[in-house]
């Protein structure tokens, strides 16, 4: 297990197993992960390819259905299995493996594709309500911005809540699919026609591709090898070998459950649309009106219902999603709430521009481009998880084998194929148009998609020829930096709030001159993770456990310095846990060290020593 700042504190590790008992027992405290990841399998945006896929070509793409999720199941596979092994989610380990001018490109495509996903999230649960409600969609797209503290309110609720959230929505969609099948009565013998391969050219490559972004999400990779992290497993070998072996079962049933849900849409616009010679539905909206006109309202109605279940359990894995992206590949993390917020206005502001320069009608073509963009984003993701899950250097004797190994590259290969033809051929189109469109084509397009191709290559290659260098697992706060001795004043009883930063040496030397050798001292730091925030002292995630280390380090220097020193550890609240330590450990003085940010740096990081002095009993001395 590699040393690690925890994915996903908030809530790593923070679903205790049950110890022994019956194995279905234990079987259901592991299951969970996969069907938050599964709302993304079954999101707006699937509804866009799969209804201008249904509509346009009947049953014959249901077979690239199958094949996509045959694809997500082992990716999704590789992932848990990444999370579990080492600890460490996806974003994490390519951080740790790839040299940072690679990192920063593959971070900014992740968040495009994050964005990509939320934008489809946002125009599904506009549509929605506008289906259900009557609301307008520029309406119901700013409405959307009020979902932004769902995933918040989840959270702090705890990780079984928000996963008894995500499988309410979940079994709602389909329900509501199951009684549309029951209406439309679809074909059986075709339905099953549509399970062979069929030939892809043209706006039938293009759907398809959509199909393979919209199933394959590439934010999935990164939320599932996080997810897995919930669970408090035993981190030996017998643990971690129930815990994959519980994970696939959790994997496999969820996707299958969201498979079923992407095919039920597919067979009902073929059913409902093409076999009826509406051949050219590709608004979610229209299919809506075509339901009402074919079978009444019961089935449109239906249809609203599941479309705003997508779309509110897709917005919340999708922050999740952003969340791990930006604290993995950046070591940066930032309040939850802003995170929500700056993901769901980069998702709306496309989709305004759309509906005010385009027209309403523009959203469901937008929908469709926003599959083929995670779809195009795709392999920088996959790519490096195969290379991660094949490191036997830290995999040890969890590296995947060498059949699943190949299986995997075979689907990174075709995704990428598939991809590359359909770049090549915008591009042509491009170059052959001519004029304007033609010189940004050469001048823009063009050196892009070579930029992107050798990145591609170089992810894809360096690994195997030994071009990275692995670097070393680093915490979060970096090393605990050593300590120079100070000079020596009044006893005192004081407390020293630390963060494992340079500032700590400044704020212990304010402490021991106050205090001297006759003082005692207490070194105070509170673990932030959601884990923290929900179980406190329980809590034993990698956060916690890497932070009481840098602690028991900083006491036994003072000691060795001749100082009598303990720590506390807080847990969730940085200002109500400082201020309850410090009033129970009845201290004469707080020494905090202040970082000097102001304005919007404490917006976004927090301001926590202001606060603190309005809530101790104590006088407190700010160092800086």
């Amino acid at each position: 297990m590699d040393r690690q700042y925890s994915s996903l504190s908030e809530v790593n590790q923070s679903v205790v197993l049950p110890p022994g008992g019956a194995k279905w027992r234990r079987l259901l405290a592991f299951l969970g992960p996969a069907y938050l990841v599964s709302v993304g399998y079954m999101d707006p945006g699937n509804w866009a390819t799969d209804i201008a896929g249904g509509s346009a070509f009947g049953y014959k793409l249901i077979w690239v259905l199958l094949m996509s999720n045959l694809m997500a199941l082992l990716l999704q596979s590789l992932s848990s299995r990444l999370g579990i092994v080492r600890g460490l989610d996806l974003a994490q380990a390519s951080r740790l493996t790839y040299p940072r001018f690679i990192n920063l490109p593959l971070y900014f495509l992740a968040e495009i594709a994050i964005a990509a996903c939320d934008l489809a999230e946002v125009i599904g649960m506009a549509i929605g309500l506008h289906l259900l409600f009557g609301l307008s969609l520029l309406n119901g797209v700013l409405i959307t911005a009020l979902d932004t503290f769902l995933i918040l309110f989840l959270m702090q609720k705890g990780m079984r809540i928000m996963e008894v959230f995500i499988i309410s929505m979940v079994s709602i969609i389909g329900l509501s699919f199951l009684a549309q099948m029951v209406i439309v009565r679809p074909d059986a013998a075709e339905v099953a026609k549509g399970f062979l391969p069929t030939s892809l050219s043209g706006s039938a490559l293009y759907i398809a591709i959509g199909i393979i972004g919209a199933t394959v999400m590439p934010h999935n990779l990164y939320l599932h090898s996080a997810l897995v992290q919930t669970r408090k497993i035993e981190r030996t070998s017998k643990g971690i070998r129930e815990a994959l072996r519980y994970n696939m079962i959790d994997t496999t049933v969820a996707l299958n459950v969201a498979f079923l849900v992407n095919a039920a849409i597919l067979i009902l616009a073929a059913s409902a649309f093409h076999t009826k010679g509406f051949t050219a539905v590709a608004e979610i909206e229209d299919a809506h009106q075509l339901l009402r006109g074919l079978f009444g309202d019961l089935a449109p109605t239906l249809f609203a219902i599941a479309l705003i279940g997508a779309g509110q359990s897709s917005t919340v894995t999708g922050t999740l999603a952003g969340q791990i992206v930006m604290e993995g590949y950046l070591n940066l993390r930032v309040r939850p709430w802003l995170r929500r917020l700056m993901t769901r206005l980069i998702a709306i502001l496309p989709a305004l521009i759309a509906i005010i320069y385009f027209g309403e009608g523009s959203l469901g073509a937008l929908l469709v481009l926003s599959q083929v963009v995670l779809s195009l984003q795709l392999g920088f993701a996959v790519v490096p998880l195969l290379h991660l899950c094949a490191d036997r250097r830290n995999m040890n004797e969890f590296t995947v084998s060498r059949t699943i190994q190949v299986l995997g590259w075979i689907c990174a290969a075709v995704i990428i194929g598939l991809n590359g033809r359909l770049v090549a051929s915008e591009i042509s189109g491009w170059l052959a148009a001519g004029g304007g469109t033609a010189t940004f084509t050469r001048w823009v397009v063009v050196p892009l998609a070579g930029a992107f191709a050798l990145l591609l290559g170089y992810i894809t290659l360096a690994p195997l020829v030994g071009v990275v260098r692995k670097r070393r697992p680093t915490l979060m706060h970096e090393t605990v930096p050593l300590l120079a001795r100070p000079r020596e004043m009044a006893r005192r009883r004081v407390c020293v709030t630390v963060d494992f930063s340079a500032t700590d040496q400044l704020a212990i030397d304010a402490a021991l001159a106050h205090g001297g050798k006759e003082a005692q001292y207490v070194l105070i730091h509170v673990v932030e993770s959601a884990v923290a925030n929900y179980i406190g002292r329980q809590s034993h995630d990698y956060e916690t456990l890497s932070d009481t280390a840098n602690l028991e380090a900083y006491a036994a220097q003072l000691a060795n310095m001749g100082y009598e020193a303990s720590f506390r550890v807080g847990y969730g609240g940085v200002v109500k846990a400082i201020a309850e330590l410090v009033n129970a450990s009845e201290a004469d003085l707080l020494v905090m060290g202040a970082h000097g940010h102001r304005g919007l740096k404490d917006l976004i990081l927090g301001a926590t020593v202001d606060s603190v002095r309005h809530h101790v009993k104590v006088p407190v001395l700010i160092v800086q």
